[in-house]
């Protein structure tokens, strides 16, 4: 399991570079293809978007900022800092762009207590996670926010409506929410010291309702239960019904 999950990891989930050994070094040769192509055809063309290098800008600062708060005006404002001018509405055509040809996938933040929707500082992730590797290149510091990006995609898989929480000045990974069922999940690369452990399950615990709350990680021998919040190893967490 933890290897198959390993693989995984590094591979993601495109059929081309599943069905076949590829060399490290061709399999992200395919996916930047991919990338290139969709990018060209589904996002440039159909938008008829003129400024292409903005454009490519945008979705790598999306791959390196993967698992992070932002919104279309941070963006904007990063490349002001780059001496580059860039209105916040054209980032938000462009964001949108990218959305609707599934390269970038935009994960709303939900106040808990206040039970809305909030209109700022949401999460993007990306149609998937090797994309992040190929056109980036393999960086350690990059792990959280794939080990996000493969959680948030298995929730929506499986029919949940997906949120980022927000609750009394902390940040919940996904809330997830289908008809009656709702779900909520902290993801983490190791629970590796006390501190951890405590902050992880810290924000579950400040949810005041009983329905089910996950931690899940690289862990595959930490199978702790906290206060009815369950820890699970990640490739566990996909493979369960939950």
């Amino acid at each position: 399991m933890e290897e198959d999950f390993k693989s995984y990891l590094r591979k993601g989930g495109f059929p081309v570079v599943n069905v076949y050994p590829y060399s490290e070094m061709e399999r992200d040769k395919i996916i930047f293809d991919i990338y290139n192509s969709a990018i060209l055809r589904d996002v440039i063309q159909r938008n008829n978007i003129r400024n292409v290098e903005l454009l490519d800008r945008i979705s790598k600062f999306i791959f390196d900022n993967l698992g992070n708060l932002f919104s279309a005006k941070k963006i904007a404002d990063y490349f002001r800092s780059q001496n580059r001018s860039v209105d916040v509405e054209t980032v938000y055509n462009y964001l949108s762009a990218l959305e609707k040809a599934f390269v970038v996938k935009k994960v709303p933040r939900f106040d808990v207590k206040g039970k809305e929707v909030l209109k700022t500082q949401e999460k993007y992730f990306v149609g998937d996670h090797s994309l992040v590797y190929a056109i980036m290149g393999y960086k350690d510091r990059f792990i959280s926010g794939v080990l996000e990006n493969i959680a948030m995609q298995e929730m929506e898989r499986r029919g949940y409506k997906v949120y980022v929480g927000k609750l009394n000045g902390s940040e919940i990974d996904f809330i997830g929410e289908k008809q009656n069922k709702k779900i909520y999940l902290q993801v983490c690369y190791h629970l590796s010291s006390k501190e951890t452990i405590d902050r992880e399950f810290a924000s579950l615990g400040l949810v005041g309702d009983n329905h089910p709350k996950f931690v899940i990680s690289m862990d595959s021998l930490f199978k702790d239960n906290i206060n009815g919040i369950e820890h699970k190893f990640i490739g566990d967490f996909l493979l369960e019904k939950w």
